[in-house]
């Protein structure tokens, strides 16, 4: 989960305002300690903590607006003061000359190249023709991880495997650059910012002349990211951030606030270490998977991207039917993989966020989907469409052939008839409220 530690330290302060009686001044100097300490703590530069706390005290001040209770006043202006605090709204590079030059620049180890080939993956997927070209020269490892990396992406690398002058590089390969939508050029880092470093990148970026500069900083360098931005922007003036290794991360808020030094907005945020674990950096929807309110926004569009329109309407036809076989589960469960970790799908969800749900169970929900899986694979076509013919022998095959028990196979049967079960049940009833009824309220708990 993405600043896991903030996040649950964010939502305990949230659940004080919620909670209380009545909302006074005592309350919310309370609450703005809370957020100061919970920001702090997650290595936040210290003025712009006091800054968005002094922004939080005054709003507060003002009159409840007609509509809304006083709770809900403060709530909304603790959500909307953290956006602003982050950027407040999502900057997406826009591809419009052709070619559209990005050139990645940071220090050593901040995930650049790493972050090359997502940044590849991205727009490749958006129907752009991509170009990714090498030109750390420093780091041995550098070309062949970018070359594999492309690889695995589908698009087109460039680079001089034993040519120790990026000038020359790039030069090499100008021209033909030049037949691309999107051409990343991943230049060089170090352990600090040196005056050959400076140099380096000073010709590169006036040879290149990119549209974009994105400085590539790690979540966990803490309030570092602030010397170090500045050091970047100075250099090359960087356009945009993006931040990288944020999962569970507990010091991102340095790096989430060197935008504030550069002026330049957080572009894409690393939340993984997949290729397609990139996401475009929309403030509103971080702050609200923060607060445990949820970002279906997002679980939308990384739905769309594993699942074609007309497959999800055959699919929701069959469920509605109560017609879906294992297979269907089975294509639902792939599509799911794609979309990322049970636990990162979960935080998108509206109110589940809110759940507060252990770590472990999630794990263990998600190893129970790998095993799935396993059994599934181990199944024939017949066995997948017709779930009911699977027998006492038939169980014994399929654990035998995924490396699983029985009692593993039996439980799999067991959730797959629940699931029929409970559809034909809303299949039946004439509208939600009565089947809650049969349950016992009407009404969600907490909603």
């Amino acid at each position: 989960m993405v600043l896991e530690k903030l996040g649950d330290s964010l939502k305990n302060t949230l659940s004080k305002i919620t909670n209380a009686m009545f909302v006074d001044d005592a309350l919310i100097s309370e609450v703005v300690k809370d957020i100061q300490r919970s920001l702090l703590q997650s290595d936040t530069n210290v003025k712009l903590v006091f800054e968005l706390s002094t922004k939080i005290r005054e709003r507060a001040k003002d009159k409840t607006p007609a509509g809304i209770t006083k709770k809900e006043h403060i709530l909304k202006i603790v959500y909307e003061e953290l956006t602003n605090f982050l950027g407040k709204e999502a900057h997406d590079i826009t591809i419009n000359a052709k070619p559209t030059y990005i050139m990645l620049v940071g220090l050593f180890g901040s995930g650049k190249t790493t972050t090359a080939g997502k940044i590849a993956k991205y727009y490749k997927k958006r129907g752009f023709k991509i170009a990714v070209i090498q030109t750390d020269t420093w780091r041995p490892a550098a070309y062949h991880q970018l070359q594999q990396l492309t690889t695995t992406v589908g698009v087109d690398f460039y680079g001089l495997e034993k040519e120790k002058n990026a000038i020359t590089i790039y030069k090499t390969f100008q021209q033909q650059l030049k037949d691309y939508d999107v051409v990343i050029v991943d230049t060089a880092g170090r352990d600090a910012l040196s005056e050959e470093l400076i140099a380096e990148l000073n010709q590169l970026n006036e040879l290149v002349n990119p549209q974009e500069r994105l400085l590539v900083i790690s979540g966990d360098i803490g309030q570092a990211a602030q010397t170090q931005a500045q050091a970047f922007h100075d250099t090359c003036k960087v356009t945009g951030v993006i931040v990288t290794k944020l999962e569970g991360t507990a010091k991102g808020g340095g790096a989430l606030s060197a935008c504030a030094v550069t002026n330049a907005p957080i572009v894409f945020i690393g939340v993984g270490e997949k290729i397609d674990d990139l996401e475009l950096f929309h403030p509103q929807r971080f702050v609200g998977r923060m607060l445990g309110m949820g970002d279906l926004e997002s679980l939308l569009e990384k739905a769309r991207e594993v699942i074609t329109e007309d497959n999800a309407k055959d699919m929701q036809d069959k469920f509605l039917k109560g017609e879906f076989t294992l297979l269907d589960l089975y294509q639902q469960m792939e599509a799911m993989k794609k979309m990322g970790s049970f636990g990162k799908i979960m935080e998108m969800i509206p109110g589940m966020g809110q759940l507060k749900i252990p770590k472990e169970a999630l794990e263990m929900q998600e190893e129970r989907l790998v095993k799935w899986r396993f059994m599934m694979d181990s199944m024939t076509q017949t066995e997948l469409e017709d779930p009911e013919q699977i027998d006492g022998s038939r169980i014994d095959r399929v654990a035998a052939g995924s490396g699983l028990d029985q009692s593993d196979v039996r439980e799999l049967l067991k959730q797959y008839r629940q699931s029929k079960k409970m559809v034909k049940m809303m299949k039946n009833e004439k509208d939600m409220t009565k089947m809650m009824k049969k349950f016992g309220g009407g009404k969600i708990p907490g909603m």
